[in-house]
């Protein structure tokens, strides 16, 4: 009996044959393209789920219980729906929502894209065992929605192309893998800089602290400062936030920025339409009204009218009157600021009554943070992008550019000692790297907060590429004055 039984097993149709050596075939497909050979113990389950049998896969199903058939085909359902999300979203195709203006105006704030993983080839995941479609914190229930545990090494499968210059990127916040939950702009390693920096100045103004000082008194100001901050956690790179950005520079070149111009192996970065930059903008009279704004694709956020009190909080002038006169303006007259293409600033011009003046930098908050550079927003470096293979020679002056990649990135021990530089307890002059990185920035240069902040995005990072907006969502309008941007469904997001 027990052999005719197990004979029975294997007596299915041919239609039931074919859909098991189908999804046999995917499923080695699969294995050979992750390269995880292990996986082939899984075979027999998929030969079991369609011929043999041995598990009770359905055994719900036998069930004269109504009430049981159908909780358990909604469960069946579900899971299923679960498990094609979780490999969908993984391994091919991500939805991505623009939530800032760092590029404007190529993409908008409202457009949701499709973000191609198999364009750069995806990552296996760093924590495999973690919920789809839920970066890393479950909304309302606020708790983690993955395992720490366990932690799979950097892996990319083979892609369909890398990442060029001018790509438009995806990728995870490289300063994120800690994080302030209740300040997460600027970025952790900012905050602690920044408070270690006014907490000494305040003990010596006379002094100028150097960067391991305010990072040392800054962890610990913001670590016990938990009203301002929050709680400070940790997050594996594949549950760090998503950044979008344009690659400015790729792994090997030479890349700066003069007078808002990138240079890049020192040739002018081709042009693209949607980049803008902060103006102010002089009105005589009325001529700049809600509808002109409106034409002008200025959003009502982007909008400042300029007074005293922000002309000193945000741009760092006594009042309006010396702003007004670093800039040749007059501040008896409405003086607006907002950030234009050189679309929008011709058609600008063309007005009666207005002058325009660009918005010019004069801060030094820029990566590295500490550094004893002189870079600003508007003119930075030249700075090189580290290339995998490529050995650096190491010395004081480029160290603080490089440390994080050395310590952070690449998981090394680096101390300096008497101006000798020891990696792993060795004794070294030269750095050669293990991975590939990236120079990113925004279309919206002077609102943008990329790599001139907080440094080069690693390889291990990149998520993929937007390839197209299938939604747009005008923040500024309502449901039925045009806040379906119609325009923009199916727009190549890639340039």
């Amino acid at each position: 009996m027990d052999s005719e039984k197990q004979t029975s097993r294997f007596q299915q149709s041919p239609k039931q044959w074919i859909k098991a050596g189908v999804w046999s075939l995917i499923y080695i497909l699969f294995i050979v393209w992750v390269g995880n050979y292990w996986w082939l113990l899984g075979l027999p389950v998929v030969f079991d789920a369609f011929i043999s049998g041995y598990i009770p896969w359905t055994f719900w199903k036998k069930s004269e219980n109504k009430a049981v058939l159908a909780i358990m085909g909604w469960v069946d359902a579900i899971v299923f729906a679960l498990v094609a999300v979780y490999f969908i979203n993984t391994f091919l195709f991500q939805n991505y929502q623009i939530p800032s203006s760092s590029l404007e105006k190529s993409l908008l704030v409202g457009d949701f894209l499709f973000v191609s993983k198999a364009s750069y080839g995806p990552r296996v995941p760093n924590t495999p065992l973690s919920f789809p479609l839920v970066q890393h914190t479950f909304p309302l229930l606020n708790c983690k929605s993955f395992l720490e545990h366990p932690q799979w090494d950097y892996k990319r499968l083979k892609g369909f192309d890398s990442v060029k210059r001018n790509d438009i990127v995806v990728f995870n916040f490289p300063t994120g893998d800690t994080v302030c939950v209740n300040q997460q702009n600027p970025d952790y390693y900012t905050n602690c800089y920044w408070e270690g920096y006014k907490y000494l100045m305040s003990q010596n103004p006379l002094k100028q602290p150097n960067t391991e000082e305010c990072n040392s008194i800054g962890r610990q100001l913001v670590k016990s400062n938990s009203q301002i901050f929050g709680d400070i956690v940790y997050r594996p790179v594949d549950r760090r936030e998503n950044y979008v950005k344009r690659c400015v520079a790729i792994a090997g070149d030479w890349m700066e920025v003069k007078n808002n111009q990138v240079y890049v192996n020192g040739n002018a970065q081709e042009k693209i339409p949607g980049v803008q930059f902060n103006y102010f903008v002089q009105i005589k009279g009325s001529s700049l009204t809600n509808n002109m704004f409106d034409k002008l694709h200025i959003s009502n956020e982007d909008r400042m009218l300029l007074d005293d009190n922000n002309a000193q909080m945000i741009f760092g002038y006594s009042n309006l009157a010396e702003l007004a006169k670093m800039y040749n303006l007059d501040p008896n007259l409405q003086i607006l600021h907002f950030p234009m293409t050189d679309e929008v600033k011709s058609k600008l011009q063309e007005t009666p009554d207005v002058k325009i003046v660009i918005e010019k930098s004069k801060r030094l908050d820029v990566f590295p943070l500490g550094g004893a550079k002189t870079w600003t927003r508007d003119n930075y470096g030249p700075i090189w992008m580290p290339k995998k293979g490529t050995s650096l020679v190491l010395n004081l002056y480029n160290l603080p550019i490089y440390e994080r990649i050395i310590r952070v990135y690449e998981h090394n021990k680096l101390e300096v000692k008497n101006g000798e530089f020891y990696i792993n307890d060795k004794l070294t002059k030269t750095y050669t790297f293990k991975m590939d990185y990236y120079w990113m920035m925004g279309d919206n240069r002077h609102n943008s907060a990329d790599s001139r902040y907080w440094g080069f995005v690693p390889e291990d990072h990149i998520v993929g590429r937007p390839v197209m907006v299938w939604l747009s969502l005008d923040k500024d309008k309502g449901l039925f004055d045009g806040k379906i941007r119609f325009n923009r469904f199916f727009k190549n997001a890639e340039r």
